[in-house]
């Protein structure tokens, strides 16, 4: 929060007046160029054009805005819904010798008059508000009175109602257009299919705005979807093989679930905390400001967490549920590995999955359009499942994207799963769900097939049809494998009442009259424990340093430098500028000035206590 003084401050910290987007890009942020579409982007905005900005996380879309913002006469304005995450965007500008404040409703009357006098003044750089606030008629008028450089909309995919972030305050954000026809706008986003591409366009007036598509490719992420058999045991042993020490996110459906498995960790020895909308405020705030600010926290969360979260360095990203969409799963799982360095995407997912998220769906409020829409994205999210091929180019299909060959860092292209003519076994379960009256769930079902004597299945008399114990080829995870892609694939429904029967569909009656066939994945076999890195996946980064003593030095300058201006470590240098101090052994300020993220003001401000710190490895 800030006072008068505070932004007397910020006024005399401004760094020099620079006239172009190179000169920013390379005195302000400490960095030689910008990345591809960065500068058209820039160059658009800069000359007073608006703009929709389709980017992966970790793409760089934070500078498209910032760099006009700073080029521009007047104030960026930055809309943005994550509350939260304001203070850290703002005090990363901040050490950047940026003038950022931000305007939402934490902050009391002398706070936010403190900010709005700034605005006014024309002390500002950017100011950063969330859109319930910016609607406000009483913020409008502030505008009104201030020379305004750009607006910004980011998590631009929040204005989508068929989107997984939708924010209704959003829907009101086209009023910009109207109300400021002269100042550019650029609406930003990492996930937007072409149905939601084109509503955010509609519904924020940027329908005659350049559209920048970047290709939607995170090669370092490791995409990985397994069965689910033991998802707890699973879990730990993908962590503790692969991931040790590292910094990650495990998403659940259900806020149980979250406090669970967050305790099941801690008990394991992690750092883990839970992180949900059952939790108190003060709470989740600690829990996110932990997470942001110290290594090898774990965070349990449900869907609630993560948008916006710019920690560079998570390694990991866990699903022990399955997402509603390709949307959803793409936006959580770029949450790892910001900043280039390999991380893994991994997921485990069962029948339960596939049964509960289609009854949600039946069950739901929505008409029928919008369940109409929900199944296909659910159907594109079983797709990715239960494909055969590399995952990465079904995903990046969804958005428009392609592959021209295999990626070669996902599960399948790693371990081509094995196939298997399944239509007699296929028959075999649906003549199961039929002759016992498509009243009974998976497991009961199996053991109709395997020829169970259980009390339950004698009182209800199913020995005696012509499908007991048909299916004694078959193991019962075989058979659980049969059933969810029987559910995925469409040949089977649950029962929208919610005890989980199974039912037969149209669809299937081409395959029980014996005129189609089907071919099944064959679920691979679990693998055992391994030593930490014999695993196929990616590599943790830490493995990649050869010089540790180097880099532990490089790493507590850098957290006493944090700690002491109460942010996250990566605000005052990303791993990634570390690693090239190490690898450069800068001896100067002159050539640690070259070193990639070390702008002006960092370097006046932090450049000899790292000159220090290197030296001192050189004894």
């Amino acid at each position: 929060m800030y006072s008068h003084q505070d932004f007397e401050q910020l006024s005399s910290e401004r760094p020099t007046a620079v006239q172009t987007p190179e000169q920013v890009l390379h005195e302000v942020f400490g960095y030689d160029s910008f990345r591809p579409l960065q500068e058209d982007i820039v160059k658009e905005l800069c000359a007073g054009g608006d703009a929709l900005v389709l980017m992966p996380t970790g793409g760089g879309k934070s500078l498209c805005y910032q760099v006009p913002a700073l080029v521009r006469p007047g104030t960026g304005i930055v809309v943005s819904p994550l509350i939260a995450l304001m203070q850290d965007q703002v005090n990363a500008l901040k050490e950047l010798g940026v003038r950022a404040a931000f305007l939402n409703s934490t902050m009391d009357f002398e706070q936010a008059r403190a900010t709005e006098y700034a605005l006014m003044s024309g002390e500002l750089d950017l100011l950063y508000c969330a859109p319930e606030r910016l609607i406000q008629p009483r913020t409008i008028e502030l505008l009104h009175n201030t020379s305004i450089a750009l607006f910004a909309i980011d998590e631009a995919h929040c204005v989508s109602q068929w989107g997984h972030d939708f924010r209704s305050d959003y829907l009101q954000l086209s009023m910009l257009a109207q109300t400021f026809p002269d100042i550019p706008r650029i609406a930003l986003t990492a996930t937007a299919d072409e149905r939601t591409r084109k509503e955010i366009a509609e519904r924020l007036s940027l329908t005659q705005a350049r559209h920048f598509i970047s290709g939607f490719d995170r090669p370092n992420i490791q995409y990985r979807i397994t069965p689910k058999i033991n998802a707890n045991k699973q879990l730990l042993d993908f962590i503790k093989t692969e991931h040790e020490g590292d910094c990650g996110i495990v998403y659940c459906l259900s806020r149980k679930k979250v406090d669970a498995t967050a305790k099941l960790l801690q008990s394991k020895g992690y750092n883990a905390l839970p992180y949900h909308a059952g939790l108190a405020a003060d709470e989740r705030a600690s829990n996110q400001n932990r997470f942001l600010r110290e290594d090898s926290i774990i965070i349990v969360a449900t869907i609630a967490f993560g948008m916006g979260i710019d920690k560079p360095d998570v390694r990991f990203v866990a699903h022990l549920d399955l997402p509603k969409s390709l949307e959803a799963y793409y936006q959580e799982t770029g949450r790892a590995g910001r900043d280039g360095k390999p991380s893994t995407a991994w997921m485990v997912y069962g029948l339960q999955d596939v049964i509960k998220l289609r009854q949600m769906l039946e069950t739901s409020q929505g008409n029928d359009h919008f369940k109409r829409i929900e199944r296909q994205k659910l159907d594109a999210m079983l797709g990715l499942c239960e494909v055969t091929g590399c995952r990465r180019k079904v995903l990046l299909n969804y958005f428009g994207d392609e592959l021209d060959q295999p990626c070669g860092n996902c599960d399948t292209c790693l371990t081509p799963p094995e196939t298997w003519d399944g239509t007699v076994a296929v028959q075999k379960a649906l003549s199961c769900v039929f002759r016992t009256g498509q009243r009974f769930g998976v497991t009961y079902l199996i053991d109709v097939l395997r020829g169970s004597e259980n009390d339950r299945l004698v009182q209800m008399g199913h020995q005696q049809v012509s499908t007991y114990g048909i299916g004694k080829d078959l193991t019962a995870n075989e058979w659980k494998s049969v059933f969810r892609q029987l559910v995925a694939n469409g040949y089977l429904r649950a029962d929208p009442d919610g005890y989980g029967a199974l039912q037969l569909t149209e669809q299937c009656r081409p395959l029980l009259k014996g005129e189609a066939s089907v071919q099944l994945r064959k679920d691979p076999e679990p693998p055992k424990s391994t030593a930490k890195g014999s695993s196929r996946s990616a590599a943790s980064v830490r493995e990649q340093i050869t010089d540790h003593d180097g880099w532990e030095a490089l790493r507590a300058c850098r957290k006493q430098l944090a700690d002491k201006q109460g942010v996250p470590p990566y605000v005052i240098f990303h791993d990634t500028t570390l690693f090239d101090m190490l690898e450069r052994r800068p001896a100067t300020l002159e050539a640690l000035a070259e070193v990639s993220g070390v702008g002006a003001a960092k370097l006046e401000k932090y450049g000899e206590l790292f000159l220090q710190t290197l030296n001192s490895l050189r004894v």
